[in-house]
């Protein structure tokens, strides 16, 4: 079995996606704390963004992969669709359907791999990944499969970190692998998850090459927007037949 990237080390394909899980299950509980501190709170915009570029209109049905505390999957619900949330980890997906029950709404959790969705095809208007797919050990699998499940004319959403404006990259190195673990540690007592966090995201595609994987997928009129210059991009692309 062939080795794969799990932030700045090579592991086995088969133990990436249990480290991952690891990660996370350690930083629930505070996960939505430190989204906050980390980006000073500009997730709650990077989001706002993505949900207005999917154009839901009411009555549609959503998959959000990976969908982590649910914040996208509840903004989706608030514009009246019918929304499915899911993620490969337990703790994250508890926390996300009871943000959702807190929310006065209701909808499905489903605990799988995005590689494998227990979904049959065309099922979905909108598919919708927020900070999930470079966590993912085969992101074509799962670009795939996300693909697969989405109604012709309907549209997937990569939110995802991505690769930010050169001349900033100094600065954003020193944050990324200085202050992120160190308040990872101190908020989440888990500096090592927050490091993950920085090398897998420099692991992960640059905006053009993610590009070239959702249409590889099957998906039509990609296009993406850098929000943070280039820190975060959200992709968007169609299912045309």
């Amino acid at each position: 079995m062939a080795d794969i990237d799990f932030g700045f080390e090579r592991v086995s394909e088969k133990d990436k996606a249990k480290r991952v899980e690891q990660v996370f299950d350690r930083v629930a509980d505070r996960y939505d704390l430190m989204n906050d501190l980390m980006s000073f709170g500009l997730h709650r915009l990077w989001k706002w963004f993505t949900v207005t570029l999917a154009r839901i209109r009411p009555g549609e049905r959503v998959l959000d992969v990976a969908s982590g505390s649910g914040d996208l999957a509840r903004a989706f619900a608030a514009r009246g669709a019918e929304v499915c949330m899911s993620d490969i980890n337990a703790p994250m997906l508890a926390r996300g359907r009871d943000r959702m029950a807190d929310a006065g709404r209701l909808a499905p959790a489903v605990r799988c791999d995005a590689e494998r969705l227990p979904f049959r095809g065309a099922s979905f208007d909108c598919v919708t990944v927020g900070f999930g797919l470079r966590n993912m050990t085969h992101k074509d699998a799962a670009l795939a499969e996300m693909a697969r499940v989405l109604k012709p004319g309907g549209r997937l959403l990569v939110l995802e970190f991505s690769r930010v404006w050169k001349p900033l990259q100094k600065p954003y190195d020193l944050y990324s692998f200085g202050v992120l673990p160190w308040l990872g540690e101190r908020v989440a007592g888990d500096a090592a998850a927050y490091r993950y966090l920085a090398e897998s995201i420099r692991k992960h595609p640059d905006q053009p090459t993610l590009a070239a994987m959702l249409e590889r997928s099957g998906l039509a009129r990609v296009e993406y927007f850098n929000l943070a210059a280039g820190a975060v991009a959200v992709h968007r692309g169609y299912k045309m037949e």
